[in-house]
């Protein structure tokens, strides 16, 4: 091959290469801030929950004593 032909294929494949890195970096970003977003859906799913169980409990216990009630006249 003669010199400018493997002088192009070089520079072809170092842009490709350069091209590839950008990628590369472009997706683990992406990547990192959906990490990011899981986790806060994650704790945010959790004091849900925990809020949900929390009136569940508390209607439990009044349901189980009328006289909190107000009544239907009220």
């Amino acid at each position: 091959m003669k010199k400018k032909e493997l002088q192009k294929q070089l520079e072809y494949l170092q842009s490709q290469a350069a091209f590839q890195e950008d990628a590369l970096q472009a997706l683990q970003s992406a990547l990192a801030l959906q990490q990011q977003d899981l986790l806060t859906l994650r704790r945010q799913l959790t004091l849900l929950k925990q809020r949900q169980d929390e009136q569940a409990q508390q209607a439990e216990e009044g349901a189980a004593e009328p006289s909190h009630e107000v009544p239907p006249h009220y």
